[in-house]
């Protein structure tokens, strides 16, 4: 099984990703909220196996209504260094595998970003030669997380 959107400059890979606000997501389950209600977001994103977090730009972090929890320091390719905020929590989707974080917050209509903690938590492999994400094969149905 593969997640693939569309082919872009060689050696990138996009994905689609179903984003979510889990605060809305936990109020439903208390019947607080009605499913139709829960602040969801689709979207395109880059996949970059040089950054750590999930980066969404502030336009999807307002439409989600997700909250600004800290600050955090971050750095570029460039080297450079900037302070951003960091918002959460948001469910994060991609094909039959999800999991919750928190995310940087980027200008609005920025790319967004899946990074090394997202594909860990999701146990997705990225082969930028054939611009694909997939499941480890150790773990086709399941992410297999490892605690030692």
């Amino acid at each position: 099984m593969y997640y693939i959107v569309e082919g872009g400059e060689m050696g990138e890979i996009r994905v689609q990703v179903e984003l979510e606000n889990f605060a809305d997501r936990y109020l439903y389950t208390k019947n607080k909220l009605l499913e139709s209600e829960i602040r969801k977001y689709t979207t395109t994103a880059l996949v970059d196996t040089g950054a750590v977090m999930l980066m969404l730009p502030r336009d999807i972090v307002e439409e989600l209504n997700l909250k600004i929890l800290r600050k955090a320091i971050v750095r570029y390719a460039d080297e450079r260094k900037d302070e951003l905020d960091v918002a959460g929590t948001v469910t994060i989707k991609i094909g039959n595998r999800f999991m919750n974080t928190d995310c940087i917050v980027v200008p609005p209509t920025s790319e967004p970003l899946i990074g090394q903690t997202i594909l860990a938590g999701l146990d997705l492999i990225a082969d930028c030669q054939r611009q694909t994400l997939s499941p480890r094969p150790e773990s086709p149905i399941l992410p297999l997380l490892n605690m030692k």
